[in-house]
């Protein structure tokens, strides 16, 4: 399926916002960073939710760099949340971030939560970014991580991005659907496989939002003006995936 078109930001009479949300695993940077940009900067994301991004050495001048060149501002996240990491457009008023580091398994890696509260025109929404376990059991107990860190944010609407290291299938990525709207499911638009990137045959990143938040159309932007199936491969290891979504106003008391 390809993604010809897809809805652009805007702010609707009512208050409420239609945001476009990007998520992205960018494997640390390693590869073609032109092509990073150039695929992050034509898919014009109000968020950005990645993973894998630079955690070592220098890291806040990599996120800076990445962000500079895509357009936009460093939200969140980075080393101090084990790679998720949050950038997000001029659009965006922050509220307050938050970097989770979850518990360490012995032998295997560190992983955590990259989490902010916006505000988009008349919208208030909680962000989250999370890259998961490549262990089955833990996996699991990080998406139950993950929904009790949604429920302590306060927000009614939020949005989550992620390399779920899981298809659709699993015992994790079937905990999230459950309680979030998985939005290739509720609105396919481009493609659905993620990984890896030189061909793709399984669904493992994927954007979840809370049900309030209407999903306007959702998937790898392939085909989405000024995107090249190049610069797709050329980027990282993985797909991005891509949504337009409109937010509700925040409803007053």
């Amino acid at each position: 399926m390809v993604m010809t078109s897809l809805s652009e930001s805007r702010t609707e009479q009512d208050g409420s916002a239609v945001i476009r949300v990007l998520s992205y695993n960018i494997r640390s940077m390693r590869d073609d960073f032109e092509a990073l940009v150039r695929v992050i900067r034509a898919c014009a994301p109000d968020l950005v939710l990645i993973q894998e991004a630079p955690r070592f050495f220098r890291w806040r001048k990599a996120a800076a760099r990445l962000a500079r060149a895509s357009d936009l501002v460093v939200l969140g996240g980075g080393a101090t949340a084990a790679g998720p990491l949050l950038l997000c457009s001029m659009r965006v008023a922050v509220e307050r971030t938050e970097d989770i580091l979850l518990p360490l398994t012995p032998g295997l890696h560190r992983r955590g939560f990259a989490t902010a509260v916006v505000r988009i025109a008349g919208a208030r929404i909680g962000v989250l970014s999370c890259h998961l376990s490549l262990h089955r059991t833990e996996r699991l107990a990080q998406a139950e991580a993950l929904l009790g860190r949604l429920d302590a944010m306060g927000v009614e609407h939020a949005v989550v991005g992620g390399d779920l290291n899981e298809a659709p299938g699993g015992p994790a990525f079937r905990r999230l659907a459950g309680r979030l709207q998985d939005c290739w499911a509720v609105r396919p638009r481009g493609g659905e496989h993620t990984f890896p990137s030189h061909g793709p045959g399984r669904r493992i990143d994927a954007l979840f939002t809370t049900g309030g938040i209407e999903v306007l159309g959702c998937g790898v932007p392939t085909g989405l003006p000024g995107i090249s199936g190049a610069d797709l491969l050329a980027a990282t290891d993985h797909l991005p995936v891509l949504a337009a979504l409109r937010v509700p106003t925040v409803r007053r008391a």
